[in-house]
C-alpha cells in the first residue's frame, strides 16, 4: 500500500509517498497556499493525483480533533480553522484521510521507532516558532478529552507576566533577544547564534543559559505531574549538542537547589528531525 504523507507547515508542504514499513518512495516540497482554503485543498488534490497513492496521511499545526478530522484551531494556516478537512478531502479524493497535530506526529514517530521507543511514558518538546508538545502514555499518544494534552506552548512559567511558554522559549525569541542585546541591524540565524555560543562568546552563552533555565523549569514541573521516563527535544536547534547539554545542566542544578531526592528524568534529542512529522503522520494513518 502506498500512502501520500504530508507535513504541512506555515511556509512549506513537505510531501512523500511511503509504504507501510515507512520507506519513502518519493518526496518533495512546495509552498503552502495561505491565500484560500479552496486553493489549499486543490493543492493537496493535485499532489494526490500525482502520487498514485491509496490514502493520505497529514500532519498539521493547531489543535486537531483527529477523531472527527476537524481543525479546532489552525496555527499559521488561518483558513483551516473550523474546517472538517478529512471529510473535504475524502469527498475529493475518495480515499482514507487522517490528520493529526504536528507535534503529536513527531511524538508518534519518536515513540514508535525513535528516542522514546524504549520507554512506556515520555514527552516530546519541539522548539521552533513556538514550542510544540506531546505526551506519550503507555507507548501511545495521549490526546486528552479536548485534544490539547501536551500543549506546553500555552502554559506559563511566570504567573505574574502571563506570557505563554511558547513565546518565552521559541527560537525566534532567543534570536530576537540576542539581536537587541548586540544592537544588530537584523536578526541572525539560529546557526550563527549557536556558532557564537560554541566559540565561547559570553553574551550568547549567558542568553542560552537563561533560555535553558526556563525550559528546565518547565520540564521539572511537567515531570512532577506526569512522571515520565524521558523528555525528547526536537526542532532544528536540537541538533546542537550544546543546547541539550545546557538543558540537562540547568535541570541538574534545579534538582540540587530543591534539595529533595526526586527521581531524575532523562532529557535526550529526538531521533527524527525534518522527517518526524512525515513518519508520525504515516504511523497515525496506519494505526
Amino acid at each position: 500500500m502506498k500512502i501520500l504523507t504530508l507535513d504541512i507547515g506555515g511556509t512549506y508542504i513537505k510531501f512523500a509517498t511511503a509504504d507501510e514499513q515507512a520507506n519513502f518512495l518519493s518526496r518533495g516540497k512546495i509552498f503552502t497556499p495561505l491565500d484560500s482554503h479552496e486553493n489549499f485543498l486543490q493543492t493537496i488534490v493535485e499532489l494526490f493525483k500525482l502520487s498514485d497513492a491509496e490514502g493520505i496521511a497529514i500532519s498539521l499545526p493547531g489543535v486537531i480533533d483527529s477523531v472527527r478530522g476537524f481543525c479546532v484551531t489552525s496555527g499559521a494556516i488561518k483558513h483551516n480553522k473550523g474546517k472538517f478537512i478529512v471529510d473535504e478531502l475524502q469527498q475529493l479524493c475518495k480515499v482514507k484521510v487522517t490528520i493529526e497535530n504536528d507535534a503529536n506526529c513527531a511524538a508518534i514517530a519518536e515513540a514508535k521507532i525513535g528516542s522514546l521507543a524504549d520507554v512506556s511514558d515520555g514527552f516530546v518538546m519541539v522548539f521552533g516558532t513556538a514550542v510544540g508538545g506531546a505526551f506519550i502514555k503507555n507507548k501511545k499518544l495521549h490526546r486528552g478529552k479536548n485534544f490539547i494534552a501536551g500543549e506546553v506552548s500555552y502554559t506559563f512559567n511566570d504567573g505574574d507576566e502571563l506570557e505563554f511558554f511558547g513565546e518565552q522559549c521559541s527560537v525566534k525569541k532567543i534570536l530576537r533577544d540576542y539581536t537587541l542585546l548586540k544592537n544588530l541591524p537584523e536578526r541572525i540565524s539560529g546557526e550563527v547564534f549557536f556558532d557564537k555560543v560554541e566559540l565561547g562568546e559570553v553574551e550568547a552563552q549567558n542568553l542560552l543559559d537563561k533560555f535553558c533555565r526556563k525550559i528546565a523549569v518547565k520540564i521539572f514541573n511537567l515531570n512532577m505531574i506526569l512522571d515520565v521516563e524521558k523528555f525528547a527535544i526536537g526542532g532544528g536547534i536540537s541538533e546542537r549538542k550544546i543546547f541539550i547539554d545546557a538543558i540537562n545542566l540547568n535541570l541538574k542544578n534545579i534538582y540540587f537547589e530543591v534539595g529533595m531526592n526526586f527521581p531524575r528524568v532523562e532529557v535526550v534529542p529526538c531521533k527524527f528531525r525534518n522527517d518526524a512529522n512525515l513518519i508520525g503522520a504515516l504511523f497515525n494513518f496506519l494505526e
